[in-house]
């Protein structure tokens, strides 16, 4: 295994991290959001608010992005070991 190697890794790598990631994230920031607008509307300062439905959305998110989730790190899983092959294990 070359340097270039360990760095082509490393790049997939943070590739898959930001896949797998991001529908957690993008779905906490947009309920966050819409939360924190309907706040400022409606003048209502409880920051437990926003905990509940963050929850629902998040789960919600995993459910569907789920599949998705899996594939992506099924197939970098894959791709590891086909490259670690390659190499001859050296």
């Amino acid at each position: 295994m070359q340097e270039g190697d360990v760095g082509l890794i490393l790049r997939d790598m943070f590739m898959v991290v930001l896949k797998l990631s991001a529908p957690a994230l993008v779905a906490a920031l947009v309920v966050g959001l819409v939360i924190s607008l309907i706040q400022a509307v409606t003048q209502l300062n409880e920051s437990t608010l926003a905990f509940v439905p963050k929850l629902l959305a998040l789960g919600v998110a995993l459910t569907i992005a789920g599949p998705f989730m899996f594939v992506t790190l099924t197939d970098y899983t894959h791709l590891l070991f086909d490259r670690l092959i390659a190499s001859g294990g050296q």
